[in-house]
């Protein structure tokens, strides 16, 4: 088995549920006593917030990579971002480290490719639904991504930093995503993809009438795959 190098933090929140997710997909394939040789690297949310908020990424970069040399000397053979914003510097934060980083969006891509649908909705920060860092590993995979409006996508961005990255669940903000939901699969989504690590803590497939895509999931599960070959 490989050892993982998980980088977190970004938010400690969802980073707890990478490190489940990972070690129930190891249980899950080799059976018994069996779970994840992983090492976890965690940020200060904050001083990633700062760098967000000044648009700052090549301090965020430069974080990334020190992280990962650290990880990388402790004998990891991968890294896994856990989270969706952070993958804007991937390839740069690959580079710079010299490990392969597995990629949210290209796992995504690839569960989505995998249904056949060619129009899916994405929720996620505002970086992620804007910046084409995620949506053009979709494009390269014939997807054609929607985004909900720029009123929507700043109370989205909003709350993800604000409640969910604190793990603060509110049902109005519930029902807000689900109506951003609904007016995108009105438009003609024909899948949802959660594209921030910690919407899944909000919305559950089973709120959404279309197949709903959890990207941290769908990360997870290629970190496992990675680890087993």
């Amino acid at each position: 088995m490989k050892t993982l190098g998980l980088i977190g933090g970004i938010s400690w929140v969802s980073t707890m549920d990478y490190y489940k997710l990972i070690n129930e997909g190891i249980n899950e394939k080799l059976g018994g006593l069996n779970f994840a040789e992983c090492i976890i690297y965690s940020f200060n949310y904050a001083d990633i917030k700062k760098n967000n908020d000044a648009n700052d990424w090549e301090a965020n970069l430069k974080m990334v990579a020190e992280a990962g040399e650290h990880l990388k000397n402790a004998g990891a053979k991968a890294i896994v971002l856990c989270a969706n914003t952070m993958h804007l510097i991937a390839e740069k934060a690959e580079a710079a480290i010299g490990l392969p980083v597995i990629h949210i969006a290209v796992a995504t891509a690839a569960a989505i490719k995998s249904k056949n649908l060619k129009r899916i909705g994405l929720l996620g920060t505002k970086f992620t639904m804007e910046l084409d860092f995620f949506t053009s590993k979709l494009r390269d995979n014939g997807i054609d991504t929607m985004i909900p409006g720029e009123e929507d996508r700043q109370f989205i961005h909003t709350t993800i930093f604000e409640e969910l990255g604190r793990g603060l669940i509110k049902d109005e903000t519930r029902a807000r995503y689900l109506a951003v939901i609904q007016e995108m699969i009105a438009d003609g989504a024909e899948g949802i993809i959660l594209g921030c690590t910690e919407i899944p803590l909000l919305i559950q497939p089973r709120d959404v009438p279309v197949p709903v895509f959890d990207t941290a999931r769908i990360h997870a599960a290629a970190a496992v795959d990675f680890a087993l070959t």
